[in-house]
C-alpha cells in the first residue's frame, strides 16, 4: 500500500464511499474508479451491487488525511488538527503541541514530509 499512488479523483471516490452511497446508483466518480479501487481491495462490491469501504480503504483515507495535515502544518504552523490525526501524529512524534495552542511539525515530521514529497505523494 505504501507504493500505491492515487489520483485526486480516486481519493474523492473513496471519501464518497466512506460517507455512504445514497440510492441505487453510484456517482460518476465512483463508477469511473470502482474497478481499480476494488482490484486494490480498497472497496468491496457485493453481489447485490452494494459498495462498501474495506479496512484497507479506511486506512488509506486515514493516511491521506495525515499527509494533508502535515502539509497544512508545514504551510501554517500552529494550526489545529482533528483529534484522531493529532493523536496518531503525536504518537509518531511528527507533531508537537505549541504552548499557545495548536501544533507544529517536529524535525521528524519535516523529514517524513520531505520523504513523502520526494516520492511524489
Amino acid at each position: 500500500m505504501k507504493n500505491e499512488k492515487f489520483t485526486q479523483d480516486e481519493y474523492n471516490a473513496l471519501y464518497e464511499v466512506q460517507r455512504g452511497i445514497k440510492g441505487d446508483r453510484v456517482s460518476a466518480c465512483v463508477g469511473r474508479n470502482s474497478k481499480r479501487l476494488s482490484g486494490l481491495k480498497l472497496i468491496s462490491i457485493a453481489h447485490n451491487g452494494r459498495i462498501s469501504l474495506t479496512d484497507k480503504g479506511a486506512q488509506t483515507i486515514f493516511l491521506h488525511r495525515c499527509v494533508q495535515a502535515l502539509r497544512a502544518l508545514d504551510a501554517q504552523p500552529g494550526g489545529a488538527l482533528e483529534e484522531d490525526i493529532a493523536l496518531f501524529l503525536g504518537k509518531k512524534s511528527h507533531v508537537v503541541p505549541r504552548a499557545d495552542g495548536g501544533f507544529e511539525l517536529s524535525e521528524k515530521g519535516r523529514e517524513s514530509l520531505a520523504d513523502i514529497t520526494l516520492q511524489g505523494f
